[in-house]
């Protein structure tokens, strides 16, 4: 038989609890980091493999993390199948295997299609459709080794 004060303890803490769901998504996309009015010489030095003239790719990996308290009927902050199709409806299927630099309508021209700027682009993008949580962060790996995060500050 459990006791009931445990249950009751719970049932508080569960009330007062922050909890941090994150849903991770990936698109493939190309782009390339160029700056019109530097030479060939600057912008190689400054964007290195990222300046190549014929584009390069990227197999990136999307973390969207929200934060709320759980529902106390389903237990969800969120319902991570909705925060997915929210995902792809609004971020993956504009940028999986689209060039960020001329296929993407949430990218204006002319700014530098990096990891740091796409990820306040995503939040931008993403914020007014979460609902009955807050958005906490966006996390974008462009590689193993290279990942910006962002938290609406």
């Amino acid at each position: 038989m459990f006791d009931r004060s445990l249950i009751r303890k719970f049932a508080l803490q569960q009330a007062n609890a922050m909890v941090y769901l994150t849903r991770k998504e990936r698109f493939n996309a190309a782009h390339k980091l160029w700056v019109e009015k530097w030479s060939d010489k600057k912008n190689k030095r400054t964007f290195g493999k990222c300046a190549n003239p014929n584009w390069h790719g990227h197999n990136y990996t999307l973390y969207i993390t929200v934060k709320g308290k759980p529902n106390k009927n389903t237990g969800f902050v969120m319902d991570a199948k909705k925060l997915s199709t929210i995902v792809r409806k609004h971020i993956t299927s504009k940028l999986d295997h689209a060039n960020l630099n001329l296929d993407v309508d949430f990218i204006p021209e002319n700014l530098q299609p990096t990891t740091e700027n796409l990820v306040i682009l995503i939040w931008k993008q993403l914020k007014p459709h979460i609902k009955g949580c807050k958005l906490y962060s966006i996390r974008l790996e462009e590689t193993e080794n290279i990942y910006a995060e962002y938290r609406g500050e």
